[in-house]
């Protein structure tokens, strides 16, 4: 009984032994073959996970950039009705009275077709607060984006009327207006509103200071801008005279080297913008080091017609305005010992801090939308009409095309842009100032030209960088000076002088200048 009670757990044992040996054998086998066998596919998953892996850390960054771009620097306060927003809309500048003359304009053009000079006139007037209800609805844009994208809008934007009437220029093969309004655009940026800007500044303080590095930047990018000009005109004057000379063949070889050279000028202007926005932001601050500081006028302001006279009192200070160009007074008030005991140091600071940190836009996004659209729309159709009559008023004889081009087109895209520096150079806001003019003639300069060629290339139009003897000089001329102005970092009222009465001088020289026909005068 023992031997049988003892045999089945034997047998058992014996069993489960034998079940388990194979296993063991299983197991250790296994365990030394899978990592020689499948050596090959960790490292293939590997590869392939660093590759998702990478993917996804791009893809990442880019949203993260993006989420960067499209996020307001400050925050946002509730967006205004829509009744509110058109409220802002009509009481946004004085210049919206001139609107009256879009309807006039319009009626006009097609009740009197034959009245070019009234036309003009008119649409001339009318197209003025358009540009304005544009720059407008860019800055309420601008309120809900970064910091990155709003300047990318403002570039975009900011000549969208100059670049609106040089395409219908063009679709209407007039050469001569696309170029002479360009050139006009950059010589009114860079002389009237430069020299204004220092000249309305000037009247209230003795220097006012800038970035002397960024100003020098720009310089330089005006300077190459200048250059891609002044090439076609000497490649086209070095072969006149040469036995070889056929002047078919150099006009068509200046033609496909404006276009080499405007796609170059594009790249440049592209390379700007990086610089600006991402690279180097900081050089464009009002803080950035090399800031020249502004100073008043010592003892009383020999400009300054009526002073107030008022006593100063105990922990009142008067002093110039340093170079954060913040200030927009030269006196600054401290306040009593005693205010708010209760109140821990800071508190107040941070406080106002807070609260300036929130913006109250004066539209909401779909109204600022909606006037980007009407307003791009009206703008065209004024245009077209205002390009139209211009062969009409100049055949007359008692204005010419030069004229025209040079000194009446660019008032109408820059006449908001001249309101807007001339105000805040006053306010010892100079860099912002700087970055209305010149920022505006390098747009035009390094992106409307080399753009408005290359779009006259894809629509089969002959422009040509080969631009007007004399415009070519004057830009040259014009950049040579505002180099000389600026390169010390510091503007008075005398250089403000020195650019308008250049300007002037400009004004009367294009008045009898008939101007040159261009190498391409029928498309």
């Amino acid at each position: 009984m023992g031997s049988l009670r003892d045999g089945p757990s034997e047998m058992a044992r014996s069993t489960a032994s034998s079940s388990r040996a194979p296993n063991a054998v299983e197991e250790t086998f296994p365990l030394t073959q899978r990592p020689s066998a499948s050596a090959d596919r960790p490292r293939i998953s590997t590869s392939g996970s660093k590759r998702q892996k990478k993917s996804l850390n791009w893809l990442a960054k880019f949203k993260r950039a993006a989420t960067l771009m499209a996020r307001p620097e400050k925050r946002i306060a509730k967006a205004p009705t829509v009744w509110r927003s058109i409220q802002a809309i009509v009481f946004a500048s004085w210049l919206n009275v001139l609107l009256v003359f879009i309807p006039i304009s319009w009626a006009i053009n097609f009740a009197l077709p034959d009245h070019d000079t009234l036309i003009f006139v008119f649409t001339f007037l009318a197209i003025i607060p358009l540009a304005k209800l544009l720059a407008f609805a860019t800055d309420e844009l601008s309120l809900r984006v970064g910091q990155t994208l709003a300047g990318l809008l403002n570039a975009t934007l900011g000549n969208a009327v100059e670049l609106i009437v040089s395409i219908i220029a063009l679709a209407k093969c007039q050469l001569t207006i696309v170029q002479s309004s360009l050139v006009g655009s950059i010589l009114s940026n860079l002389l009237l509103v430069l020299g204004m800007c220092f000249f309305a500044g000037g009247l209230r303080f003795s220097e006012q200071g800038f970035g002397q590095s960024a100003v020098q930047l720009n310089s330089s990018l005006l300077t190459i801008s200048v250059i891609a000009v002044l090439l076609p005109g000497a490649f086209h004057m070095a072969l006149q005279g040469q036995p070889q000379y056929d002047e078919l063949s150099t006009d068509y070889n200046i033609l496909k080297t404006s276009h080499g050279v405007a796609i170059i000028l594009l790249f440049i202007y592209a390379s700007y913008l990086v610089f600006q926005l991402f690279s180097h932001k900081g050089l464009y601050d009002d803080d950035s080091g090399d800031m020249q500081p502004t100073k008043g006028y010592a003892g009383h302001n020999p400009f300054q017609l009526h002073r107030t006279r008022r006593n100063i009192t105990d922990g009142e200070t008067v002093q110039s305005p340093s170079s954060t160009h913040d200030r927009e007074a030269a006196t600054t008030l401290s306040p009593p010992a005693d205010a708010n005991p209760d109140v821990e140091p800071g508190t107040n600071s941070i406080a106002s801090s807070e609260t300036e940190a929130i913006e109250q836009p004066l539209m909401n996004l779909a109204v600022c939308i909606w006037l980007l659209v009407v307003v791009t729309v009206l703008v065209a159709v004024t245009a077209e009409f205002l390009v139209d009559s211009i062969d009409g008023m100049t055949s007359s004889g008692l204005i010419n095309k030069e004229f025209v081009g040079i000194i009446l087109l660019p008032i109408v895209g820059n006449a908001a842009e001249h309101v807007t520096a001339v105000t805040v150079s006053v306010k010892d806001k100079l860099t912002l100032s700087l970055g209305v003019a010149v920022g505006s003639s390098i747009q035009i300069a390094l992106f409307v030209i080399p753009f408005i060629v290359t779009l006259g290339w894809i629509m089969n139009k002959p422009l040509t960088l080969l631009f007007d003897p004399l415009e070519s000089i004057v830009m040259f001329l014009s950049v040579l000076t505002v180099n000389y102005v600026v390169q010390d970092g510091k503007s008075n009222w005398l250089e403000g002088m020195i650019l308008m009465c250049l300007y002037m001088i400009l004004s009367v020289t294009f008045w009898y200048y008939p101007g040159t026909q261009g190498i391409f005068p029928n498309c």
